[in-house]
């Protein structure tokens, strides 16, 4: 019998988890036997699973700490890799069999795709690839500098990007910059190495290059690379132009010739930063309190995750410097993991990662495995349209009502300069990995970086700081342990304010076919779970138009507000 829980199945070897494998591949499938055969399946599935998780939350807890790197290093390689061989033939047996558990046609369609893309001679080059993708938080994990007398991690000194001391500012910005440019010839080596990595991979499965790989990998089955193309052309269109609107309004407030990159986070008319809270109990207890008011249902999801320790919020050397929200699917439980520090963005952050949550939840219903396996585009809806809908309710749990409009107003204006950073960040990614032998050569990188930097992130002065901007792929982790992955913030964003455009006018039924889509999982394609949510899955100017407008009025609105309080 396998284990009620994963934490007693981390100490399995393969030896005890292969006999599971070998009797379902013998076990006789016929449509009177296919759903407890499922149901098996299933759940051996989400053991693997979670012992994934619950390895790899180990090993960013503490980037330094060799015992977890060691244990996650060994599932993989004794565990993972036989698993996935063995989770092939389980697939083609289903295939083969005809049979379709209900509501399983698009997770069916998901395993043909695998099964299409699958060949054993990568598996210890994709765990290699995982490993890298370790070095790199390992890199990033023990940068700390010197401020002000005291060792601090990058995450905290950036905390100075808000103070109304404009020259400390540049001094605190000048200072990250130093301290990530002390490992551009490590990066650049981790990166060759991953870039020839990914390129044989792609080779071994008979593709011409590593974007087709991933492309399958990751089962956008329902939008091409031309499609991003699109969305990089609409960005460039569209939201470009409005993003340099905002920032201009932005430099007259602040009353400067140019605003330097260290001029785009503090509040603009010289106030102190907003403090909304003082401590992580304090930023958890309202938290709490809002999603309670927004949703019965989401304030005891909220309250169980406290309640069971699945939280991890502050900010310490060696900690990954990220923020994630990953799933212990036989637990039935989401981890929720960031780097506070006391900044609006926390607060904005941790509605983000709670939307992550929200999902888990919600899906807890669906029997089969393979319909927990939703795409990260719609993943990203969940989380960033929590944003939206839970932002009005800082008035009176963060802030005073002027305090709220000026949060609110920062939120959006980020929100408007990501999506062409999101450009810049997806377009790389498809340059980098067409073109292996260029992308092999870090300068040839740096170039692409500094062509794109140009073209979309118009509005900031970054003369004389060549490096640094150049640079900027060394900062995005994306990059480097999840390729590809970033578009589907893009595509997430501008679902999400489909949705609070729709709030607006019926928030209950907005809320009600937000969580009702979350529900449904990986049971539907993805534009049927943008649909169900109230969105469209787009790519195209129109769309971005009809956001981008809805944005800049509210902004101003909010602007409006703030500026005279």
């Amino acid at each position: 019998m396998l284990p009620e829980t994963t934490l007693e199945f981390l100490n399995w070897t393969w030896d005890a988890i292969e006999p599971y494998y070998a009797e379902l591949e013998a076990r006789l499938l016929t449509a009177e036997m296919l759903d407890n055969w499922m149901a098996d399946w299933a759940h051996l599935g989400k053991h693997l699973d979670e012992a994934y998780w619950r390895l790899w939350v180990d090993t960013t807890l503490d980037t330094q700490d060799a015992a977890a790197e060691a244990r996650f290093e060994a599932f993989l390689t004794q565990v993972q890799e036989p698993a996935h061989t063995a989770e092939f033939r389980l697939k083609k047996k289903l295939l083969a069999s005809g049979l379709q558990p209900h509501q399983f046609t698009a997770p069916l369609r998901n395993l043909e795709a695998e099964v299409a893309l699958f060949r054993e001679s990568n598996l210890p080059l994709l765990t290699e690839e995982q490993r890298l993708g370790n070095e790199y938080d390992q890199i990033r994990g023990v940068q700390t500098v010197q401020w002000e007398g005291q060792e601090t991690t990058l995450i905290n000194l950036a905390q100075v990007n808000l103070d109304p001391d404009r020259a400390k500012r540049e001094r605190a910005w000048r200072l990250n910059m130093e301290r990530f440019l002390q490992d551009r010839p490590a990066l650049n080596d981790l990166w060759m190495r991953l870039v020839n990595l990914r390129h044989q991979i792609a080779h071994n499965a008979d593709l011409p290059h590593y974007r087709a790989y991933r492309w399958g990998q990751m089962l956008r089955l329902d939008y091409t690379p031309e499609d991003c193309e699109t969305f990089h052309h609409a960005v460039e269109e569209v939201v470009v132009p409005a993003v340099q609107r905002v920032l201009e309004r932005r430099r007259q407030r602040m009353g400067i010739d140019s605003l330097r990159p260290w001029d785009v986070e503090v509040e603009s008319l010289g106030r102190p930063p907003l403090r909304p809270f003082t401590s992580m109990d304090e930023l958890a207890d309202k938290a709490e309190a809002i999603f309670s008011a927004l949703d019965p249902h989401l304030g005891a999801y909220f309250q169980t995750m406290r309640r069971e320790g699945l939280i991890d919020l502050d900010n310490r050397k060696g900690k990954m410097p990220s923020s994630y929200c990953a799933t212990y699917p036989v637990m039935e439980r989401p981890f929720l993991f960031m780097n506070v520090v006391g900044t609006n963005e926390d607060v904005m952050t941790l509605f983000h990662e709670f939307g992550h949550a929200v999902h888990s939840f919600e899906m807890t219903r669906l029997p089969h495995h393979d319909q927990l396996r939703v795409g990260t585009e719609f993943h990203e809806v969940a989380a960033t349209t929590l944003e939206l809908l839970a932002a009005p309710y800082l008035d009176g749990f963060f802030y005073t009502p002027a305090e709220s409009a000026r949060a609110r107003a920062e939120h959006l204006e980020v929100m408007l300069r990501f999506w062409p950073y999101i450009a810049v960040v997806d377009a790389f990614q498809h340059w980098a990995h067409t073109h292996p032998d260029q992308a092999g050569d870090s300068s040839a990188c740096d170039d692409q970086w500094a062509g794109l930097w140009s073209r979309f992130m118009k509005g900031e002065d970054w003369s004389g700081l060549d490096d640094a901007m150049m640079t900027g792929w060394h900062r995005k982790l994306h990059i480097f342990r999840s390729p590809f992955y970033y578009i589907d913030y893009g595509l997430a964003q501008l679902g999400a304010v489909q949705i609070w455009k729709r709030a607006l006018d019926d928030p209950q039924r907005a809320l009600a076919d937000y969580r009702a889509a979350l529900a449904l999982g990986g049971t539907v394609r993805l534009p049927e779970l943008f649909a169900a949510a109230g969105a469209r899955l787009a790519f195209d100017a129109e769309t971005f138009a009809e956001a981008v407008e809805m944005m800049e009025s509210a902004l101003l609105e909010w602007e409006s507000n703030f500026n005279h309080d």
